[in-house]
């Protein structure tokens, strides 16, 4: 099973062999103004990038904060982590143009979540 990926311009298209290992949202102040607060986690190996590698853009965060995340340069898509180098990473869910077959089991730092979030999770349409 390959799920294939993409930025909203389609310059950045990738695939992940198999399905990741978890999702999870993070709802702190910096992955929400990031954009990438759903993501999947994933092994080094199952990510193939296709295509873009050079619209790929990387914030690094300021000390004390160490995640850094990528976005393609040309429509601003966050992509979480598809150039780390560690054996596992993030993807921005929000990327994915298949399904991942896993679902989201995790909230963190609900504390820091907007007020508003509840009311609009109440309000499905």
């Amino acid at each position: 099973m390959k799920i294939k990926g993409s930025c909203v311009c389609g310059g950045v298209t990738f695939t992940i062999s198999g399905a990741p290992s978890s999702m999870s949202t993070c709802h702190c102040s910096r992955c929400r103004k990031l954009g990438t607060s759903t993501i999947v986690f994933i092994e080094r190996a199952q990510f193939t990038l296709l295509s873009g590698a050079a619209q790929i853009k990387t914030y690094e965060p300021i000390a004390p904060f160490k995640y850094s995340r990528s976005f393609c340069s040309v429509c601003g898509t966050s992509l979480g982590e598809p150039m780390s180098t560690d054996t596992s990473f993030p993807i921005n869910a929000q990327c994915l143009d298949d399904d991942p077959i896993v679902r989201n089991a995790m909230h963190e730092f609900m504390q820091d979540a907007p007020c508003w979030a509840a009311s609009v999770a109440a309000q499905s349409v």
